[in-house]
């Protein structure tokens, strides 16, 4: 896939996330939809997250960094992937009255492992070939 494929994909995917996510906004009445709305609530918010983040990630990092763009596409969304994991875990943990500042040091240290893992490995795969 050449860059200008994917960022028309992501460009498109982008509106059409961010508008599901304000139908069920609008459309969807919480007190009625149950487990089901609040699931479309969060995987619609994740996607739309997930989408902005990666386009913006990707820029900036085309902007402030001198590495192939390759390498940046996929790493800015894989960490979008993170933070977009963030936020919605933020927010149900909230919902429930979950959240404070030790969950929330604790998800960003999970998560930078969890990233840190990735790095590596692809360090190592790096030395390999």
């Amino acid at each position: 896939m050449s860059l200008k494929q994917y960022l028309t994909l992501m460009s498109i995917a982008f509106i059409l996330c961010w508008l599901s996510f304000f139908m069920v906004i609008f459309f969807i009445n919480p007190q009625e939809a149950g487990f089901l709305g609040f699931f479309l609530f969060y995987l619609s918010l994740f996607l739309a997250l997930t989408d902005t983040f990666a386009l913006a990630g990707f820029f900036l990092r085309i902007w402030l960094l001198d590495r192939p763009i390759f390498t940046q596409v996929i790493v800015s969304f894989r960490q979008a992937i993170w933070f977009s994991l963030f936020v919605v875990f933020c927010l149900i943990l909230q919902s429930k009255r979950l959240l404070n500042l030790w969950v929330i040091i604790l998800l960003i240290l999970f998560l930078s492992f969890i990233e840190s893992l990735f790095k590596q490995r692809n360090q190592l795969k790096g030395k390999k070939g």
